[in-house]
């Protein structure tokens, strides 16, 4: 059974003190309010992690994310965090691949697929996202670049380490472009992305492994989201800053 998943990636927001509050009220709204078995990741600033994970304990289903890590363990890469660094203070997940991160700072395929590698040597789960922008979708490649995120960045791996992937799908070109991406445009992808991985590794880890929706996700179209078929939870960004939005999308997964 694939697990339910939502993370919240809080991007560069939140100073120290908002931070530690916004976990805190999360904690006792999920306390109070979910009654599904989904699990929360939280994905702050680095500068929150060390602080955050002792509010965690005691809470198994909530557990704490990184939005970034380095592609190199350790050394001279001034203003970089490592996967060790990242493990050492209780991350269990990490988001690789954003579309952020490759659209500022040029993420190349083969670049995230180490940084893919070293999280999973340092026992995290990379949360991969995949995504085409505006350009991409109208033009009709957009199954051929969601492809080739996953062929070149993932299919390395070997079968155990797929099993602790999970995949996030943003289309780039309903984020802040104006246009929305319908429940059936997404539940396509997701399906798509599925059979991609199917093909390479069989039915039975495809079926298995996690696949998140990424696209402006809110409170009033999550349930509808969360109930297609191939969507298992989401990759929630501006809704992930108020604990009351992001735990009424958390409880849109029954």
């Amino acid at each position: 059974m694939r697990k339910k998943i939502v993370a919240g990636n809080w991007k560069m927001n939140k100073t120290f003190d908002e931070g530690v509050q916004l976990v805190k009220e999360i904690i006792e709204l999920y306390s109070k309010e979910v009654t599904s078995q989904v699990y929360v990741v939280l994905a702050p600033p680095f500068i929150h992690l060390y602080k955050l994970q002792p509010l965690l304990f005691g809470m198994p289903m909530l557990e704490l994310g990184a939005q970034n890590c380095s592609n190199m363990p350790n050394g001279a890469y001034t203003g970089e965090i490592s996967a060790a660094m990242l493990k050492s203070v209780g991350c269990d997940y990490v988001i690789i691949g954003h579309s952020e991160r490759r659209a500022y700072f040029n993420e190349t395929n083969d670049w995230l697929a180490k940084k893919v590698d070293i999280a999973l040597a340092n026992l995290m789960q990379p949360i991969y996202c995949v995504g085409e922008t505006l350009e991409e979708r109208n033009n009709g490649k957009f199954y051929e670049v969601i492809e080739s995120q996953l062929r070149d960045a993932l299919f390395h791996l070997p079968e155990e380490q797929m099993r602790h992937v999970v995949v996030a799908y943003e289309p780039v070109w309903a984020i802040g472009t104006g246009q929305t991406a319908t429940s059936a445009q997404a539940q396509e992808m997701h399906a798509f992305i599925r059979k991609i991985i199917a093909d390479k590794y069989g039915d039975e880890l495809s079926e298995n492994i996690s696949i998140l929706y990424g696209g402006s996700v809110k409170p009033d179209n999550a349930k509808e989201l969360f109930e297609q078929p191939d969507i298992d939870g989401g990759l929630i960004g501006g809704a992930a800053l108020q604990a009351r939005s992001f735990i009424d999308i958390v409880k849109g997964i029954k």
